[in-house]
């Protein structure tokens, strides 16, 4: 028979020492525990610490278990240590794995919004702060005796079964430095942390603070459940270690059919390292098992030059514990060389490495770890001969069978099988197919076979023993067919697949910007690639195949296929769009100074300073306006005002876009042929209403000087000011007589360029 994959160790006894680099494959980290100075940490002394980690092997429950394990607890700071470490069990058979509520509800209960452990069955609470035993934060009952939102230090709490956000009851309590009721007897008391800031782990069961703990459950005849006793040996004096019993009664919950344990630890406004090594989980009720019973096999055929994979199921042996299995193989060369393991329990019961290999003349026998699997690899120089072996069975409760015997016949093993397609003459590797598409697969090879076996991903496929298979999944497929001699021929792999197609999405129509162009199609296609794949372009009468796409020269909707070259079934249609102008897009502008009809020199110049006014005369398709000044400036405005501050000639480009995003252009020149101009009134009148002084009217000068002289040269009037108001026709406050005045005017530009003007005005009264 073929072997199935091996899992992880299941059963007992379980030891982990935490004291070794690395911990057993089936321990699971979580949150802030970790491994380190030889002991598994679930909380440092930092504050709102939260670590978790369980042992993902299935003990069964049938005949109760046994635990013991060393915790370490100090270091702590803070006015009071916090918060505490849970021992716990829950259903070994859940296919998910999530801790409680931490802080008061140390990781198993559930703690206001946050879930209890997921499908807990046992919580055992070792408490420094004093939360675990009481009814707060949406806990299910507490000590009787602690008055409602108090707290109960140093205890130690057994809290019941629970998933989510129910159950999770408060079973019973021990206030471990009270007396009475809920504590212990006068001078049995002991604190849960071994000590505070400062303090250090205790390793050594003679000094002080040192703690060990061993719970028992054992099946409870007299109803559901086990009976519980939970001892402690606990150091509070040097040299006088104790064992104080904590617990001893009954504990009335059914347990699931296999349990698996965990811890957890946490810290909350105080802190405290919680530390546990050298754990041993065992099973309980020993005098109650029996050892299993395996078989002599016979009828086990291999094939030389190969690894041959066999499996013994459970039903094949006898196993006369309760939900027992089988745990493992151990290999021998005679019956008398069968030995079990002796010794203290965690090197009892377990497949030793010297015995999962046995390595014979005639082959190599291998077990694996888990299970009734192992194989057997012959020697091709001993084909027609038979090998024996004996073989013990090891349960998960760890009890061994006495011996058995395997006795396999040597056969040669045939040639490969090939797997052909639909009655093809050639062997293939690989088929595509369609969608919905199936194929038929055809064992073939060079011998008779009595029988075939299907396999898919490495799996057998149930009941598939013809020399046929139609397969309608992508996968590796593989055929075995078994010759006269029950020797299985293999086939390569063959890869059946539904290839996948270029994802195709067109949102925007694809356009042609010019009258008659044709649109390239092929350009748009994302890794466009005509030698894998076919494409179609089709509408209602035009259809475009590959490079056929790169012409499309009519507007319209399309829809869009693609196919892979071997196969016939085309994709869905994509919808796309081909747009395709009918008359070409126009761009054209004007300008002049904001507020005149001045653009070039012939109508008055253009200054520097002045403000141009840029106004579109474009196709009114146009939505986008990108305007280019050449000076380095730019705008989107439709019709924008720009100063360009000196001369120069300027090519200023208008480009627009349509909705398509169709582009035109265009350039004209702006002319700044001026940098200053100085214009000289003739007259004024100073007795008028307007045209009261004499002031020539000026642009583009930094600086001006102006002077007026009468008719004999003498100077009754200068300025340099630029804000100047002019000459008012006085002289020291007296109006002087109508006539003939001379002025002269001089200046220099923005651009430094000097001015200098003179000649003659008239004063009128």
């Amino acid at each position: 028979m073929l072997m199935s994959s091996a899992s992880g160790q299941i059963g007992f006894p379980y030891c982990e020492t935490f004291q070794t680099p690395n911990t057993l494959s089936e321990t699971i980290f979580g949150g802030d525990a970790r491994l380190t100075e030889g002991v598994l940490r679930l909380t440092s002394n930092q504050l709102n610490q939260r670590g978790y980690v369980y042992i993902n092997v299935p003990f069964p429950s049938s005949y109760g278990l046994k635990v013991e394990f060393e915790y370490f607890s100090y270091g702590g700071v803070g006015q009071f240590l916090a918060d505490g470490l849970t021992m716990f069990l829950f259903d070994g058979d859940s296919p998910n794995f999530s801790p409680g509520g931490f802080g008061g509800s140390l990781g198993y209960a559930q703690r206001n919004g946050e879930l209890g452990l997921s499908n807990a069955y046992l919580g055992v609470g070792f408490d420094e702060f004093g939360n675990f035993g009481v009814a707060n934060e949406g806990k299910n009952g507490g000590f009787s005796s602690v008055p409602p939102d108090s707290r109960a230090p140093d205890a130690i709490v057994l809290r019941g079964p629970g998933n989510g956000t129910t159950g999770y009851p408060f079973v019973v309590g021990r206030r471990t430095m009270e007396t009475g009721t809920d504590g212990f007897n006068p001078g049995a008391q002991f604190p849960i942390s071994s000590g505070g800031a400062g303090t250090s782990r205790v390793t050594d069961p003679n000094q002080i603070g040192y703690r060990k703990v061993f719970l028992e459950l054992q099946p409870n005849d007299a109803g559901p459940g086990y009976f519980l006793t939970l001892r402690m040996m606990v150091t509070t004096q040097v040299n006088q270690p104790r064992m104080v019993t904590v617990f001893d009664r009954p504990y009335y919950f059914p347990a699931p059919k296999n349990l698996k344990i965990g811890f957890t630890g946490s810290t909350g406004g105080f802190s405290n390292f919680h530390e546990i090594r050298n754990l041993i989980v065992e099973v309980s009720n020993e005098d109650a098992l029996e050892n299993p019973d395996g078989v002599d096999i016979l009828d086990f055929t291999s094939c030389a030059g190969r690894e041959n994979q066999f499996f013994i199921e459970d039903e094949d042996v006898t196993l006369p514990n309760e939900n027992s299995t089988i745990r493992c193989l151990q290999f021998f060369r005679t019956k008398e060389d069968i030995t079990k393991n002796e010794g203290d329990i965690c090197t009892q019961a377990r497949c030793l490495e010297q015995n999962r290999f046995l390595v014979l003349p005639e082959g190599v026998f291998r077990a694996s770890d888990n299970a009734g699997g192992f194989t057997f690899t012959p020697n091709e120089e001993f084909i027609g001969q038979k090998v024996q072996v004996y073989y013990t069975i090891t349960d998960n409760f760890g009890k061994t069978s006495d011996g058995n015997s395997i006795t396999l016949d040597i056969f040669e093993s045939p040639e490969p099988i090939g797997i052909f397609v639909d009655g093809s003459a050639d062997s293939e590797d690989s088929v595509e197919l369609c969608p919905g598409e199936s194929i038929l697969l055809q064992g073939k090879g060079e011998e008779e076979y009595v029988g075939y076996q299907w396999l898919k991903d490495g799996k057998e496929l149930v009941g598939q023993v013809s020399d046929s298979y139609i397969a309608n999944e992508e996968g590796e497929y593989e055929v075995m067919g078994f010759n006269l001699k029950g020797c299985p021929a293999f086939s390569k792999k063959l890869v059946v697949s539904f290839p996948e197609l270029p994802e195709l999405s067109f949102p925007e129509p694809l356009v042609g910007c010019e009258p008659g162009q044709s649109v390239d199609v092929t350009s748009f296609i994302p890794g466009f690639d005509s030698e894998r794949y076919d494409y179609l372009l089709s509408s209602e009468n035009l259809s475009f195949l590959n490079e056929e796409m790169s012409e499309v020269n009519q507007s319209g909707i399309y829809g869009l296929q693609v196919k892979t070259k071997n196969l016939d079934c085309y994709s869905d249609p994509v919808p796309l769009e081909v747009f395709i102008q009918d008359q070409e897009l126009s761009a054209d502008f004007d300008f002049v100074v904001e507020g005149t009809d001045i653009k070039d020199e012939a109508t008055g110049g253009i200054f520097p300073d002045d403000p141009i006014a840029f106004t579109d005369l474009s196709d009114p398709r146009a939505v986008e306006w990108t305007w280019d000044f050449g000076d380095g400036d730019s705008s989107s405005d439709q019709n924008p005002i720009h100063v360009f501050g000196k001369k120069g000639a300027f090519a200023v480009t208008l480009t627009i876009a349509d909705q398509w995003g169709c582009l035109q252009s265009v350039t004209k020149t702006v002319e700044i042929t001026r940098s200053f101009r100085v214009m000289i009134p003739t007259g004024f009148t100073p007795n008028e209403g307007q045209n009261q002084t004499f002031l020539p009217k000026w642009k583009g000068l930094a600086s001006i000087e102006l002077m007026v002289f009468n008719i004999w040269g003498e100077l009754i009037f200068s300025t340099s000011d630029l804000n100047t108001e002019g000459w008012d026709g006085t002289l020291e406050g007296k109006l002087l007589d109508a006539g003939v005045y001379v002025y002269r005017f001089s200046g220099v530009a923005t651009d430094g360029e000097k001015v200098s003007e003179s000649g003659k005005f008239r004063l009128i009264r």
